[in-house]
């Protein structure tokens, strides 16, 4: 029977360079919107000395449950991500969460409620529109686009705008039909960032990284997580300057950088060493 919560699909892989795991650094790679474990695969291979654990998000492909089941929240993610936490944290092994956009809200919602759970946090341009860094040029805040009514709809045009019409219209049919699939989570965690603040970012006492990619990325996305690095005591920022919002992607190497520059903060901080450290930066 598997140790991880009912319904999830989760991929737990040992270190691949012959190390022992329990003497391993435990990793937990938490996906975005419209995302999948499948795309944290390039990471993966640059990572063989850790135990990495990789998950569909409830709601998302292999995680999907059955038809009419009800949206997952973030309530329902951050549950999830700590139910994965407890299954593999044994005493004396640290566990690193590292979460990609909202993936990164997700993480940091858990290692707000739960800190003892984390060694340590990675955050890669996590949308938080309620610290207001969402501006247009001349300063005015600007406004977010509204979540469509029909899920599927939702899901299309997020990917359209993420990713590009071109890129959609060479899907094949039953690709698209797989992104419509996911568009009930999909639209529940547009939902779950909108309105009143999940969490007070304040609170967080983990050790944290904060990270985003380069001029191609979101000036938001730059805006706040520099914030992030710079407000909450012993967090630094990391920036992959050639990379865009889908690092993990197109630039693994940079992002299994960060993965080891999260895990680092974790095992300084065990090992009672100071966390105020200059920015990082990976080109």
């Amino acid at each position: 029977m598997s140790p991880f919560p009912k319904g999830l699909h989760v991929v737990d892989r040992p270190p691949e360079d012959g190390s022992s795991p329990l003497d391993a650094p435990v990793v937990v790679l938490v996906h975005g919107s419209l995302d999948r474990a499948a795309s944290f695969r390039r990471v993966a291979r640059r990572l063989p000395d850790l135990e990495l654990l990789t998950y569909d998000r409830r709601g998302y492909q292999g995680s999907r449950g059955e038809p009419g089941d009800p949206a997952p929240t973030l309530g329902t993610h951050v549950e999830d991500l700590l139910g994965i936490v407890a299954a593999v944290r044994d005493p004396g092994r640290r566990v690193t969460a590292i979460g990609h956009s909202l993936g990164g809200v997700v993480v940091m919602a858990a290692a707000i409620a739960e800190p003892a759970s984390f060694a340590s946090i990675g955050l890669y341009e996590a949308p938080m529109p309620w610290l207001g860094f969402r501006r247009s040029r001349s300063g005015a805040p600007q406004p977010w686009p509204s979540v469509a009514e029909d899920p599927a709809v939702e899901a299309e045009r997020f990917f359209r705008r993420q990713v590009g019409d071109a890129t959609w219209e060479r899907l094949p049919e039953s690709s698209k039909d797989d992104k419509r699939a996911d568009g009930p989570a999909l639209a529940s965690d547009l939902r779950s960032i909108r309105g009143r603040p999940p969490f007070d970012v304040a609170m967080l006492s983990v050790p944290a990284v904060f990270a985003h990619g380069g001029p191609s990325s979101q000036a938001h996305h730059h805006r706040t997580m520099d914030y992030l690095a710079a407000e909450i005591p012993g967090a630094i920022g990391f920036a992959i300057h050639d990379a865009g919002h889908g690092a993990h992607l197109s630039s693994p190497d940079a992002f299994a950088e960060f993965v080891r520059a999260a895990v680092a903060q974790g095992s300084r901080a065990g090992a009672g060493a100071s966390r105020n450290e200059p920015q990082s930066e990976t080109r």
